[in-house]
Order: structure tokens, then C-alpha cells, then sequence
């Protein structure tokens, strides 16, 4: 049964690294940075924190070693630079959409796990927080390093848009003033219960591989 066991969590990670790349595909183009400007910056960053840390604890407690969470969020990194390829190839700008800085943040949950001395609940609350600290921050500085999304957006409209939702001016601190702050409080406080889902959902595979 070992290896239905060992099927079954590569199944689990394949699968949650693909929706993952969904995700950012959907979440992650011109929209991000333009339709609702900053406010789906917040909704995207809390997204992300929570999709990439239920993964990468997941996988990381699976192995049990420490590293294998960077590893999941570079699986990530490679599917969404190959699905950009995609669009690409259908005559968009290789930055059209902007692949999210997972890799710093998947480090911190490693190394939590590594100087806990593999303490999964230390994992869970320190290395959760973390991610959903970090991730926001990351994605910012990653934005700075991309051309006008606001001129991308009019220049390159997605073909599945509806007409109600051109692109607009993004009305920066019409709500709050500082979006990286609000992504980073809200993923901070979302990612630890989600750390501990994936965490929970190892121990689930496990009791139903072995019934």
C-alpha cells in the first residue's frame, strides 16, 4: 500500500500546483493591477498566501525535509512562466501576465520548519504568518519591476473581458492607503488556518491510505 500512499500525495501536489497556475492566470494578468486597481491587489496577495502555503506544507510534512516547500513554489514559478508562453504565442507581451514572487515566502516556511527542528506546529503558526507577511511585500517590489500595467491593459484587452469591466483609471487611496500593509495583516491572519488545513490534509491521506 506504500505506493498507493506515495500516488496519492503526488497526485494531491500535481493537482493543487495546477489549479495554482489557474489561479494566477485568472487573477494574475492586467486585472491585477488595473480594473480594480489596488483593491485587487489585497484580494490577489491574500489569495496567493493562502494558495501557496496550503501547498507547500503540504508537500514540506509529506517529505519532511526541510527545502521542499521552496521546491513546490519554484514547480510553481516554471507552470505559470510556461503559460505565459501560452499567451505569448497568441501575440501578447511576454509580462502580460506577472508571475508572483512565491519562492522568498515559501523559504521562511522552510526555514521555520528547519529551526523548530521540524515542529509542524511551529510550522503552521510561525511559518503561516510569515508567508502571509512576506508575499505581499514580495509581489509589490515585483510590480515596480514591470512595464505601465494601466498602458498594457488598454494597449492588450483580454478577449474575455465584458464590456463593463475596461479597464479604468485605478483610484489609489480611495479606500486605504497602503494595500501591501492590508495584504499583509489579512494573509498573516488567513494563512495560519490554512497552514493548518494542508497540514490536516496530510494526516487525512495518510488515515485513508491506511483503512
Amino acid at each position: 500500500m506504500v505506493w498507493l500512499r506515495r500516488t496519492t500525495h503526488y497526485l494531491f501536489i500535481v493537482v493543487v500546483a495546477v489549479n495554482s497556475t489557474l489561479l494566477t492566470i485568472n487573477a494574475g494578468d492586467y486585472i491585477f493591477y488595473t480594473d480594480w486597481a489596488w483593491t485587487s491587489f489585497v484580494v490577489f496577495s491574500i489569495s496567493q498566501s493562502t494558495m501557496l502555503v496550503v501547498g507547500a506544507i503540504y508537500y514540506m510534512l509529506f517529505a519532511g525535509v526541510p527545502g521542499t516547500a521552496t521546491y513546490y513554489a519554484t514547480i510553481l514559478t516554471i507552470y505559470t512562466w510556461v503559460a505565459k508562453g501560452a499567451w505569448f504565442a497568441l501575440g501578447y507581451p511576454y509580462d502580460f501576465i506577472v508571475t508572483p514572487v512565491w519562492i522568498p515566502s515559501a523559504m521562511l516556511l522552510d526555514l521555520t520548519y528547519w529551526a523548530t527542528r521540524r515542529n509542524k506546529h511551529a510550522a503552521i503558526i510561525i511559518g503561516g504568518t510569515l508567508v502571509g507577511l512576506s508575499l505581499p511585500i514580495f509581489n509589490m517590489i515585483n510590480l515596480l519591476l514591470v512595464r505601465d500595467p494601466l498602458e498594457m491593459a488598454f494597449k492588450y484587452p483580454r478577449p474575455t473581458l465584458p464590456p463593463y469591466m475596461t479597464p479604468i483609471e485605478p483610484q489609489v487611496g480611495k479606500f486605504y492607503n497602503s494595500p501591501v500593509a492590508l495584504g499583509s495583516g489579512a494573509g498573516a491572519v488567513l494563512s495560519v488556518p490554512i497552514a493548518a488545513l494542508g497540514a490536516k490534509l496530510n494526516t487525512w491521506t495518510y488515515r485513508w491510505m491506511a483503512a
